[in-house]
């Protein structure tokens, strides 16, 4: 197994961007890594696109913390189901983020300030564009593979989508062809506790220096349940109550912390508010809630898939019941009604929608396999 080969680039595009919803942006950076290396005709390349919180810190340690390691290192790396001894890998973070691409973070042009409530809103599509415009300026034509889970599972359905011809294989992980209204109403309770904090100042709150942690840490909170599943969180923290060594377990009549599960709910709340912004979840969410690709088409996910080129590997997960395997079904059913070459699996595995990052033999086993394949038809 050779050592992970890991670069980390900010690329300035000049060209002005137009977004979905007319507003353009007149210049922007994006923040890349990439792992491996590029061979010689540049068909090895592979676009992973990130999830809400994600970066594009996909594996290895952080160069500017070791102990900051990417948030898919299981998947991606020498010798692992994404190898990088033979794949080029790059991750991207996306526009509107706030770990260093151009966001509500950055300094607007005309003012020098922040962006902060004043930058725009952005969809999937309009990321996927700015993904493009990047290949085009390493030179790819045609990726190897766009993969991604969750909200990065809908970047790469629209790669195939909006650039057929760019694309040879898509991986779309615990995804879905657009969101539910239970998955749109879990979004709005969550902008609403930012929203509504204080210190929010209508997004404006850099100017104050301030950041609503309040609001945050709700909105993290009421994520963070959605992404496991009952049988997860009944294994990790059952009804244990949270007691120091030698202190009674009786119950306090306390508003409190009282159980294991609100301690762990509590800490990840604060931990998300000391790094993730406030304005870059709102934009997030938004685009998650937006995406809807079949919606030009009447509703078709057939038509929507019609031209689609590339091979799909569509993985679900048993217990994820914010994207379930119905809704990837249904991705499957649409792609094969259009005789697309499609391989699906649905894993039966506890963790609810984590397991998509999560250690998982077959899982794993059965990404290693697909991209093993795609190795042998290059060669």
């Amino acid at each position: 197994m050779s050592e992970l080969h890991l670069s980390r680039n900010t690329i300035h595009f000049a060209e002005p961007l137009p977004l979905q919803s007319g507003a353009i942006l007149s210049a922007y950076d994006l923040v890349i890594e990439t792992y491996g290396k590029l061979n010689a005709d540049k068909s090895n390349a592979v676009l992973v696109c990130h999830a809400l919180n994600a970066s594009h810190h996909v594996a290895g340690p952080s160069p500017d913390d070791p102990k900051d390691i990417g948030w898919w290192d299981n998947m991606i790396g020498p010798g692992k189901p994404v190898d990088t001894n033979h794949f080029f890998v790059i991750g991207v973070n996306n526009l509107g983020s706030c770990f260093g691409s151009t966001g509500p973070m950055s300094n607007h042009p005309e003012t020098g300030k922040p962006y902060g409530a004043d930058f725009p809103v952005v969809t999937v599509e309009d990321w996927v564009n700015t993904q493009a415009r990047l290949a085009d300026k390493l030179g790819i034509r045609k990726f190897a593979a766009v993969m991604g889970g969750s909200l990065g599972g809908m970047q790469a359905m629209a790669w195939a989508i909006q650039f057929p011809k760019r694309l040879e294989h898509c991986v779309v992980i615990a995804s879905t062809p657009k969101l539910s209204a239970q998955n749109i109403a879990f979004n709005e309770v969550a902008r609403n506790a930012i929203l509504s904090d204080p210190d929010f100042h209508g997004g404006n709150y850099y100017e104050h220096g301030v950041v609503p942690k309040r609001g945050l840490r709700l909105a993290r909170m009421v994520g963070h349940i959605t992404y496991l599943s009952d049988d997860d969180m009944a294994e990790k923290f059952g009804r244990d109550l949270q007691r120091p060594n030698g202190e009674s377990n009786d119950y306090r009549f306390s508003f409190d912390v009282e159980f294991e599960v609100e301690s762990y709910l509590r800490h990840q709340g604060d931990k998300f508010s000391t790094y993730f912004d406030a304005n870059t979840y709102l934009l997030i969410t938004r685009a998650l809630d937006y995406f809807d690709p079949s919606r030009r088409y009447g509703g078709s996910l057939n038509r929507t898939l019609a031209e689609v080129q590339a091979k799909f590997l569509v993985v679900s997960f048993s217990t994820d019941w914010r994207f379930p395997p119905n809704r990837s079904r249904e991705i499957v059913q649409s792609l094969l009604s259009n005789k697309s070459e499609v391989t699906y699996a649905e894993i039966d595995a506890p963790h609810g929608h984590d397991a998509f990052l999560l250690d998982d033999g077959r899982y794993h086993n059965l990404v290693r396999a697909y991209f093993a394949q795609m190795l042998g038809a290059q060669s």
